[in-house]
């Protein structure tokens, strides 16, 4: 299969492009820097920006799946590229996109009208990086495309352990963090499970 990735340099980018390697995938990558990743077997690297038209078309051009790991970074990166993303995707026929969000956006337990970052579940003060990542949701939701939004909590360094739970829409209840290894370890295998399509699925241990 040939794999787009968004995000390849951050940690769970990196982490999906190597599980994509190993199976011995075609992966290509569109980054910034190029000089920020390893050259090896299977991997193709185009130096671009995710919010730019016709890098994004040229990267999609050829793909069968695409994954987004981009994040906010404080930007509009993510609701700036994601409409460039679909239509691309449309033009070439494109129909699997993998996303990574934040729990964030996932329905709230105790206002279930509200999303988390809107209710009274959410830590946080700033729900500017829930708002960039709730825009990606609309808009996929909106398209046609074979969409997953994969919604980790709380993503500390770690190892892919296993033993982590999956919901549809909310998050696992009592969940409190995942790692960066099980998050793009299941985020990778959404490429070929169709369990989720359409779905935003919450993720935790």
């Amino acid at each position: 299969m040939r794999i787009l990735l968004l995000g390849a340099t951050g940690r769970t980018g990196s982490a999906i492009v190597q599980h994509a390697l190993n199976d011995g995938h075609e992966v290509t990558v569109l980054v910034r820097d190029p000089g920020k990743v390893q050259a090896c077997e299977g991997l193709t690297v185009n130096k671009g920006n995710a919010c730019d038209a016709a890098d994004i078309r040229r990267a999609v051009e050829g793909q069968d799946a695409v994954i987004s790991a981009l994040n906010t970074d404080k930007t509009t990166t993510l609701s700036d590229s994601i409409p460039i993303i679909i239509e691309a995707m449309r033009e070439f026929g494109v129909r699997r996109i993998v996303t990574i969000g934040t729990a964030g956006i996932l329905q709230s337990r105790t206002e279930p009208e509200l999303l988390r970052y809107e209710s009274n579940e959410s830590k946080r003060r700033s729900t500017r990086a829930a708002e960039e990542h709730r825009r990606v949701y609309e808009l996929l939701q909106a398209s046609e495309l074979d969409w997953t939004i994969v919604c980790p909590t709380y993503l500390p360094d770690g190892e892919a352990v296993g033993g982590y739970r999956a919901e549809v829409d909310r998050l696992p209840e009592g969940g409190e963090k995942i790692t960066v290894g099980d998050t793009a370890e299941f985020a990778y295998r959404q490429i070929e499970d169709r369990t989720y399509v359409g779905c935003r699925v919450g993720i935790a241990y």
